[in-house]
Parts: structure tokens; C-alpha cells; sequence
């Protein structure tokens, strides 16, 4: 038996439509932007983990990060290998992809996330004893912890 739903699907792919709009826009990763050292492995790694959850991601090897890192609002303190932009927010380190889709599910009000450093055991820094580390969420007030790992 042939539902409303399953209707509409078929006749909007016959019609060149593709997918609803409602349903592609569920099923559109965002974009992640990643700014690195070309000469950063640790960096690379991070990459694969984001996409291997799902998102898009385009990369600029870049050779002085000091200066993007001050335009994206990260705080010294803050500081790792990598800075990346998605849907408007800074991601800087190796922030877990759950802490990433997490900021971008609830909409924090924030300048982004950060995990400083290069923490053994975070994504892209598998090799090791993994640390204890924490995810921060960072703005115009501070930082604060978002996420324990």
C-alpha cells in the first residue's frame, strides 16, 4: 500500500526535485573548515575523525596560524595545533565530533570550542596513554567546561 509520504518521495524524484526539502536539509552535513600546518600529522588524523562522522570538511594548510586564530576570537590560552570554522562557530584542537554535533544540536550561545593543546588520547592523538581532557566552550566571558573525556 502506497503511503502519502512515500508518494510525495517518488513523485518529487520523478519530477527532478530530488528528496523533499525538509528531509535534505536533515540529511546535509555542514561544512567544516579547517585551517592547519601543512607539516602537522596530528592535524590530518583530526580530519579523518570528523569526516568519518559525518561532516564535510575542506582544508587550507596555512604557515602562520597566530593570525587566524586571533581573526576566529581564540584565546591564547586556548591554543592548539588546528582552528576550524563550522556553521559560524570556532572549533580549536581536537574536539571530539559528538562535542561539535552537541554545540551545533542546542545552538550554545558561544565563540566555540576548544581543547588545548594536544592532549594524548583525544581525536587525531590515539597514540599513547590516553589523558583525561576536557572539551571547553569558550566566548566573550571566559571559558568553561562543555565536555569531560
Amino acid at each position: 500500500m502506497t503511503t502519502r509520504r512515500t508518494f510525495m518521495l517518488a513523485a518529487s524524484a520523478m519530477l527532478g526535485l530530488g528528496v523533499l526539502p525538509a528531509a535534505r536539509a536533515q540529511q546535509a552535513p555542514p561544512i567544516v573548515t579547517v585551517y592547519k600546518s601543512p607539516a602537522c600529522g596530528c592535524c590530518g588524523e583530526w580530519v579523518k575523525h570528523i569526516q568519518a562522522s559525518g561532516f564535510r570538511v575542506e582544508t587550507h594548510d596555512v604557515a602562520d596560524m597566530a593570525p587566524l586564530k586571533r581573526r576566529f576570537g581564540v584565546p591564547d590560552e586556548l591554543s592548539s595545533c588546528h582552528t576550524a570554522i563550522v556553521a559560524g562557530y570556532t572549533i580549536e584542537g581536537h574536539v571530539p565530533a559528538t562535542d561539535i554535533k552537541r554545540l551545533l544540536r542546542e545552538r550554545t550561545k558561544a565563540k566555540g570550542l576548544a581543547v588545548p593543546g594536544m592532549v594524548v588520547g583525544s581525536p587525531g592523538m590515539e597514540q599513547g596513554r590516553p589523558q583525561p581532557y576536557a572539551t571547553l566552550v569558550f566566548g566573550d566571558g571566559g571559558s568553561a567546561v562543555f565536555e569531560r573525556h
